[in-house]
């Protein structure tokens, strides 16, 4: 029997937290395979999620000696602030590909023979055989193909998002937006099909408050569109059943979700994949609360609010009676640098038995309390498909890109949540709040859909599920290369 070690397998997620994630689970996935993993992140990144790591977690690093991470440069100067959407699609649009060639070359020119110009079996597969990026780096396919290696793509997002972005030259050509930075040129709903969500033209995924952002964003989704075209994989972290008519669209998505937390695994979440340091202790308060009674609110890596909404949202928990879990990540409040920094502890009192704020929670684990009511959230592909995945009803509360769609899923195609709807002046106030928890929680019938897709979660990543059987398929590909 051979005793050959399985390929190295190259893999690159965007600088985003929504992306990180779902691309360390499916290391994992290839890690549990025997497959050995270089997962890259900037050294921006990479010196987040170092901190972000606990003692004992740096010792065991991901938790599987099978993956390693490395760093490259993000071509960014010390003064560029990472979380501004702009300098992250400059970045990528203009630093990462070279940076990724050169670790590549770098890796696979390092490798040795016993016999000049013959690799041994060790050695051999000590090269990267496969580049697996983040749909978001589509230029990830261009670089595989220069350096003579094979790529595929991975969806962070849901398959209706690839749909739309494969649409993009015809909602061009028919003059609904402009072809230089994407704005829309009259309002509608762009609609690909009735069973999926259409996409309205004030809400484009590319869509942001400045123009230069928003034509760099643009610029991204048409290169995004150029590599699906190429590829001959797009994993996506979705299932045929919840998405069929967008798959249907673009047979090229590979649904191979939800992934998900490994149930035996710790407290926490997958090691090496969060920018924050995640405070299980809300588990234990959890813990101390009766079955659907809590009401969990994130809005992820990117929403922010001002000091208004905020103080809108937290009277608006308070007036529900119920008691909340929140998750208030640093810099989810704007403020003006004249002004003292709003501490959201000081505003609402101590955590204590009624209330819970958290920097950074292990969602996954949160989301599958028994105690937990309701997900207030930003409609995040991630939040949504965990959710989904804990039959947990959502009040949903959007901010940008594909998180309209991912609501429209949810409230009008799905019907396993309810939206907020701001007043005249853009503001979610405290009694709509109070009103749409209330509404959502006395809706018999989104819980009982809520678990439904619960079931299908649960089928789909099964030994014999759709998606298991999916992943298995790419995996057969993987260790013939």
């Amino acid at each position: 029997m051979s005793t050959r070690s399985k390929q190295r397998v190259m893999v690159v997620p965007a600088t985003a937290q929504g992306h990180v994630k779902p691309l360390m689970l499916f290391a994992h996935k290839l890690a549990q395979h025997g497959f050995r993993i270089t997962f890259v992140h900037t050294e921006f990144s990479m010196e987040r999620i170092l901190s972000a790591m606990s003692d004992d977690n740096l010792k065991t690093g991901t938790g599987s000696e099978n993956i390693e991470l490395v760093s490259i440069p993000d071509g960014l100067s010390p003064e560029d602030d990472r979380t501004v959407v702009r300098n992250i699609c400059r970045a990528t649009l203009e630093t990462m590909s070279t940076e990724l060639e050169k670790l590549i070359r770098t890796i696979n020119g390092n490798i040795t023979s016993d016999i000049i110009g013959e690799p041994s079996e060790s050695t051999s597969n000590d090269k990267i055989s496969c580049l697996i990026c983040d749909v978001f780096l589509g230029f990830g396919m261009e670089v595989a193909a220069k350096m003579g290696i094979q790529g595929a793509l991975f969806c962070p997002s849901s398959a209706a998002i690839l749909a739309y972005t494969m649409n993009i030259p015809k909602i061009i050509h028919d003059g609904i937006v402009d072809d230089i930075d994407g704005k829309p040129t009259q309002k509608q709903i762009i609609q690909l099909s009735f069973d999926m969500p259409g996409m309205d033209t004030s809400t484009l995924p590319w869509k942001f408050d400045d123009l230069p952002t928003q034509k760099m964003l643009f610029q991204l989704y048409l290169k995004i569109g150029q590599a699906l075209k190429t590829t001959q994989w797009c994993l996506c972290n979705t299932t045929q059943d919840i998405e069929s008519v967008a798959i249907s669209l673009f047979p090229k998505v590979l649904p191979i979700g939800p992934l998900t937390v490994n149930k035996t695994s710790s407290h926490l979440d997958i090691s090496g994949s969060q920018f924050w340091i995640e405070d299980a202790s809300c588990l234990n308060w959890l813990d101390q609360h009766k079955p659907r009674s809590v009401i969990y609110v994130a809005f992820g890596s990117f929403t922010i609010h001002d000091k208004c909404q905020f103080n809108e949202l937290a009277h608006g928990l308070e007036l529900t009676g119920r008691p909340f879990l929140w998750v208030v990540r640093p810099g989810f409040i704007s403020s003006n640098e004249q002004e003292n920094k709003f501490d959201p502890y000081k505003f609402l009192g101590n955590n204590n038995n009624v209330r819970m704020i958290v920097n950074w929670a292990p969602q996954q684990k949160v989301l599958n309390h028994p105690s937990i009511a309701c997900f207030v959230t930003h409609c995040g592909w991630n939040s949504t498909i965990e959710g989904l995945s804990n039959g947990v009803p959502f009040l949903c509360w959007p901010y940008f890109a594909d998180q309209f769609l991912n609501k429209d899923y949810i409230c009008d195609i799905w019907k396993i949540g309810m939206e907020v709807v701001p007043n005249e002046n853009g503001i979610i106030t405290r009694e709509e709040v109070k009103n749409q928890v209330k509404r959502l929680l006395d809706d018999v019938d989104i819980r009982k859909r809520a678990l439904e897709f619960k079931k299908i979660a649960i089928e789909n990543i099964a030994k014999d599920g759709r998606s298991s059987k999916n992943l298995n398929n790419f995996i057969k590909w993987l260790e013939l290369l």
